[in-house]
Parts: C-alpha cells; structure tokens; sequence
C-alpha cells in the first residue's frame, strides 16, 4: 500500500518550479525594453523634426521683415535649438535600450514628421484637384512608412546583452566583425579614391561614404550610451579604456559624416538625399548591427523576413514623401563666366580659370535666363529686365542690375 502510494506521487505532476520565471521574466522584460527604446526615438525624431522646422520658419521670418536683429537673438530659433538638443538626446538614450537594428530605421519618423508639419502650414489655398495632385504621393507614402514603422516594432529582434566593457571588447575583437571592418575599410577608400581623385561626384558614392561612416556611429553610440546607462545604474563602465575608444570613434565618424554631408548637400536636392542616404544609411547599419551586436541570433525565419518587410516598406514610403518635394531653383544673381563658350572652368585640367554655372559664386554683372523658368528674386535686390527690340542683332537676353548711388 505505501509502495502504491509512494509510486502515485512520484507519477504525479510537479508543479511549475520558479526556474521557469525568469526566462519568461526576462522575454517580457527585453519586450519592455524593446518599447521604450522605440517611443524614446520616436519622441527624438518628433522633436527633432519640429525644432528644425521652428528654425527654419525663423530664419524665414527674418529674411522676410526688415528686422535687423540676428537669427541667434530671437526666441524663436533658441526654443528650435532646445528643442533639437532634447531630441537628439532621446535618440542617444533609446539606443541604451534597444537592439540597434530597430532603433536605425526609425528615423523615418522624421521624414514623416517633416511631410505632415509641411503640409499643415502651407499658407497658400488650393484647390481640391491641385492638393490632392501634388500631396497624394505624400499622403500616400506617409501611410506606407507609419506600417513599415509598425512592423519594425513588431518584428524587431529581441537580443539584449548589457553594454558591459568585457562584452564590448570581446565583439570588438570578434572575427566577424574583424572581417567586416576589413571589407568595410576597403570599400571606403576605393570609393573615396573615385570621389577625390577621379571625380566621380555621383550621389550613391558621397552617400556610401556617408553610410559608411555612420555605420560606425551608431554602433559606437550604442555601446557609449549603454556603458552611460550601466554607471547611472550603479555598475561603474566608465573606468574602462573601451568607453573613450568608443566614444572618440563616436565623434570622429560624426564629424566626417557631416562633412560629406556638406558637400552632398551642395550638389544634389535635399529630397533626394534625405530618400538615398536613408535607404543606404538604414541597410548598411543594420548590417553593421548585425555582425556586431549579434542582434539577429535565434530569431526564426518569420520575424526577420516580416523585420526586412517593414524596412522595404518603410523605404518606399520615404522615398514617395521625398519624391514629391518641390525642388528649389537656386538663385544666381550674376553670370557665370562658364556659360559662355570657350571658357575654361573648374574642372577642366590646366589653370583654373572659374567656377561652374552651379557654383555658390560667379562673376560679371549678367545673368543668363535661358534655362531659368521662375526666379524669385529677393526684395531687397533691384532688378530690371532689359528690353530687347525686334531690330536688334540676336542675343542671349540677360538680366541688368542697376543700383541707386547710395547702394
């Protein structure tokens, strides 16, 4: 009888012991953190989006209005600044908490920001059929980029590792990484050489350059604000070489950027930048991410295609928002001596003699306005427009400027 018994409970279920707690614990603290890792950089790229867009209304107002005053002197452009350093911040903190790969491609809430506060203050009217020509594609593609964003939030990977200097250190030397950082650097001077020494101006390779350098930052960034995060906690990483390893990557690889940046800006639209650097920018982080942060290890099939999903959709969605901006026709208030025949300009080898026709400067006190549809000339600049007679030998019409004596 006691043996029968003795069986009985050895056959019966054990109820669950406290040893399975903390794996469930710990998946639903990783989703937590997953959470707030992506509303701390939604809530950056808001804010960043509106301080950028507060700032440039004030740069507008100004130029617009016969107030003497400097930009840097009104409250306005102060609260745009606040406002950006707040923004940036929230960036800097949610890579602390969330995996890299997921924090990248939200910076689409930016593009989609800018999209919607461009629209609500338009000052213009339109007409029905004229608004929904020219923001269908804009309403469309924010559409597309608020799913794309929702399924990078559903389907990001879930690896959390703390950003330990030990842990730091052993993905810094790991061979994957080595072996990525090795084609990587090879890629970077080849297109540099092309950029530099061959001229090849074309905006992919000034991008790459730029997602190549900011592959960098964003894992430097991430391993500087989760070493931050540990010491605010308590466990000091601050006493580890690795941190201003990391953090003078950080800032040299910014700057860089930014510099190519600059020089992209100058050349190409800035649609057309903020749709093609997002695109490369996005990809070859999350690459970068995923050899060295290991962000994508023991996730099934399912969830890294539905990840790749969103970030296909999320990139059409930036680049109708971008593809429907209205470019800017810049102004040259002078000819251009390149636009004369004959003339040796820039890049030509030999002397250098003058700039080209979209050179920032020109010379002469003529403007060519055969390729020109609309030009705004600003206020302040007395221009008058020569008349030419029928009797008159053909020419190329050009702009006069005449000026009063106290000009």
């Amino acid at each position: 009888m006691d043996r029968a018994r003795g069986a009985a409970l050895q056959l019966r279920p054990l109820p669950p012991t406290s040893s399975a707690d903390p794996g469930g614990s710990e998946a639903s603290f990783s989703y937590k953190e997953n959470l707030i890792g992506a509303l701390l950089a939604i809530f950056g790229h808001l804010v960043v989006s509106i301080a950028l867009n507060l700032q440039k209304y004030c740069h507008i107002r100004l130029a617009g209005s016969k107030d003497p005053r400097a930009y840097f002197k009104t409250k306005t452009w102060w609260l745009g600044l606040f406002l950006m350093l707040l923004g940036e911040l929230g960036v800097f903190a949610s890579y602390a908490f969330a995996p890299l790969s997921l924090i990248v491609p939200l910076s689409a809430v930016s593009v989609i920001a800018s999209a919607i506060i461009g629209i609500i203050f338009i000052k213009e009217k339109w007409k029905p059929k004229d608004f929904l020509r020219r923001y269908v594609l804009s309403f469309v593609g924010c559409g597309l980029a608020i799913v794309g964003t929702y399924l990078l939030v559903t389907f990001a990977p879930n690896s959390h590792e703390k950003m330990t200097g030990e842990n730091i250190t052993r993905h810094l030397v790991s061979w994957p990484f080595l072996l990525y950082m090795l084609v990587e650097i090879i890629l970077f001077c080849l297109l540099l050489y092309f950029y530099k020494e061959k001229n090849a101006n074309n905006i992919v390779v000034i991008l790459l350059l730029v997602a190549l350098l900011g592959s960098m930052t964003v894992v430097t960034v991430k391993a500087v604000a989760g070493m931050l995060v540990l010491s605010i906690q308590g466990n000091l990483q601050l006493d580890y070489p690795i941190f201003y390893v990391m953090f003078v990557c950080m800032v040299a690889t910014a700057v860089y950027q930014a510099a190519f940046l600059s020089q992209a800006s100058q050349m190409y639209d800035s649609s057309l930048i903020a749709s093609v650097g997002y695109i490369l920018s996005t990809t070859i982080a999350i690459t970068a991410g995923a050899v060295f942060y290991l962000d994508f290890i023991g996730e099934d099939a399912l969830h890294i295609c539905m990840f790749a999903l969103g970030c296909l959709i999320a990139f059409l969605g930036v680049f109708l928002i971008t593809r429907n901006r209205k470019k800017a026709i810049p102004f040259e208030p002078y000819i251009s001596m390149d636009a004369m025949p004959g003339m040796q300009n820039m890049h030509d080898k030999g002397m250098t003699v003058q700039p080209d026709l979209k050179a920032s400067f020109s010379y002469g006190a003529l403007e060519n306005n055969d390729n020109i549809s609309e030009i705004c000339a600003p206020a302040t600049l007395p221009v008058m427009q020569e008349e030419h007679s029928s009797g008159a030998a053909p020419g190329v019409p050009y702009r006069v400027l005449e000026h009063t004596k106290k000009e």
